[in-house]
């Protein structure tokens, strides 16, 4: 908030004139912008249909050719002669993105407006501007929500203070952007023992995401494994101490919980010392986003909680329109908590 996003919008949209400097713009543009920009609120919607068209350079058979079209994507059809004076921010909104998305611009800018709508329609804006951006067109879409844009968008820039903090691939961006708003990073140590999760039991000294090739890493391809590490102190020995993990998703929902079920360790008490534990998760089973890590330490009988730190790391996990992806030639996100690789056999039925 107030990093300059609506600020520069209004800028491409040629509504608000730069105090300094320009904005190169080629091709038609067609905005979104906060409810009440664009409309001529004393027209109905059929006439702010018609004048939105011109100002874009459209000739009327054109616009007419693309009227019934937008009107019942609209689906305001009913109030389609009334002025817009008296439309709910509701139907304004789907309105005006029905005319933004209808009349063909080669860029649609799309503030985040879409959360006038209902979910339902939300999910039909989404889905029309990745129609649109999958015919060649650009879309610059501003919002706070990473998966809509995880799921719309190929490039982000993340904006903070007026300035461009970071530029590049959607997935990359949303895992850095959400890791300095947690401030939660791949890597976790903590070197007082005073200060670390953890009891008199055990104590937690370090945790981290690791790569295939041993480093720390913020982010992981889709289709390659990714490793928790847990260091962890045991200053007392005599205790079975089963460490487990567990990883959510960016909207908080739990993905799954993984323990050391299979080692000689779920059974046999632990003499004192320093532990290392790690989890591997294999590739192509986590789905594409930002991947919280909650760890723990417990003894299962009787069941107690002896350490616990809640979003301790994250990472990101990348699926690349690129290479041998799962994903084929589908641009969009996949959905779900997560995107395993599954055998599949086809065959006719002759």
């Amino acid at each position: 908030n107030g990093a300059g996003k609506s600020t520069l919008l209004k800028i491409l949209s040629r509504i608000t004139k730069p105090t300094s400097g320009g904005a190169r713009i080629r091709g038609r543009v067609g905005s979104l912008l906060e409810v009440g920009t664009g409309f001529h609120q004393e027209l109905s919607g059929r006439e702010n249909i018609f004048l939105n068209g011109a100002v874009l350079g459209m000739k009327r058979a054109e616009i007419e050719s693309k009227f019934d079209e937008i009107v019942a994507f609209s689906e305001i059809e009913k109030f389609i002669d009334t002025p817009v004076k008296h439309y709910s921010s509701g139907m304004y909104m789907r309105l005006a993105f029905s005319v933004a998305a209808h009349l063909e611009p080669e860029i649609l800018i799309v503030d985040e407006v879409l959360a006038v709508g209902d979910v339902a329609f939300q999910k039909k804006c989404l889905n029309k501007m990745r129609e649109v951006g999958q015919t060649g067109r650009t879309v610059l879409f501003v919002s706070h929500d990473m998966q809509s844009i995880a799921r719309l968008c190929g490039r982000a820039v993340w904006l903070r203070d007026g300035q461009i903090a970071r530029d590049g691939a959607a997935g990359e961006v949303i895992g850095e952007y959400l890791h300095a708003q947690t401030r939660t990073g791949a890597e976790k140590i903590w070197d007082d023992p005073q200060d670390a999760p953890g009891s008199e039991i055990v104590r937690l000294r370090r945790v981290r995401v690791v790569d295939e090739a041993g480093k720390t890493a913020a982010s992981i391809d889709i289709r390659r494994p990714v490793t928790v590490e847990i260091v962890y102190d045991v200053p007392t020995a005599g205790r079975v101490l089963v460490p487990n993990i567990h990883f959510y998703n960016e909207q908080g929902a739990c993905i799954f919980v993984s323990h050391d079920w299979r080692s000689r360790w779920r059974t046999t008490p632990r003499a004192a010392g320093t532990y290392v534990s790690r989890m591997t998760v294999p590739g192509n089973f986590l789905a594409e986003g930002t991947i919280f890590v909650t760890v723990a330490v417990s003894t299962y009988l009787p069941f107690e909680v002896h350490l616990q730190e809640r979003d301790a790391v994250a990472f990101s996990v990348i699926d690349s329109l690129e290479g041998d992806s799962m994903r084929g030639d589908y641009a969009g996100v996949l959905p779900g908590v997560v995107r395993p690789a599954l055998d599949w056999e086809t065959e006719t039925a002759d």
